[in-house]
């Protein structure tokens, strides 16, 4: 049974690590993962800034999604799941997570840059393609832009 609670501070090592082996399913080269490394690293100020909840099996953490709400946005700023539990509904518990929290915290709508790859989950799960946004880790990279309009 997969349980969810926030992340504490001394996990972030390990968190930002299974984002990086989660990013890698989709084939990059070592050369591109080394440029997602800081991106896809947690720092313990996004604590405060954003909301971190991690999903758990048997005491293992097997995935993680963060978000930050401004006024009545919200971003998808990350979710990750464990290679070999992909496609398990981790992901889907996570994704239900960040878009009722961002509800709650009064989000109409969240703005998820995708990795390519990832666009089609977030396509089953109700997004639609809102155009495109730079990586911030690759110069010149376009990452599709999905928007998940909250108020359903």
């Amino acid at each position: 049974m997969i349980q969810l609670r926030e992340a504490l501070r001394d996990e972030l090592p390990g968190l930002s690590e299974l984002c990086l082996r989660s990013k890698a399913v989709w084939g990059y080269d070592d050369a591109f993962m080394t440029v997602c490394r800081t991106e896809l690293t947690l720092r313990p100020d996004e604590l405060q800034s954003t909301h971190l909840q991690v999903a758990e099996r048997d005491s293992t953490v097997v995935g993680l999604a963060q978000i930050k709400v401004t006024g009545e946005d919200a971003d998808l700023l990350k979710l990750f799941v464990e290679p070999a539990l992909l496609g398990s509904g981790v992901g889907r518990l996570l994704f239900a997570w960040a878009t009722a929290s961002a509800r709650r915290l009064g989000a109409v709508r969240m703005t998820i840059e995708a990795d390519p790859g990832a666009a089609p989950f977030y396509e089953r799960m109700g997004a639609r393609h809102a155009g495109f946004a730079p990586s911030q880790s690759i110069p010149g990279r376009m990452l599709p832009r999905m928007q998940m309009e909250l108020n359903r």
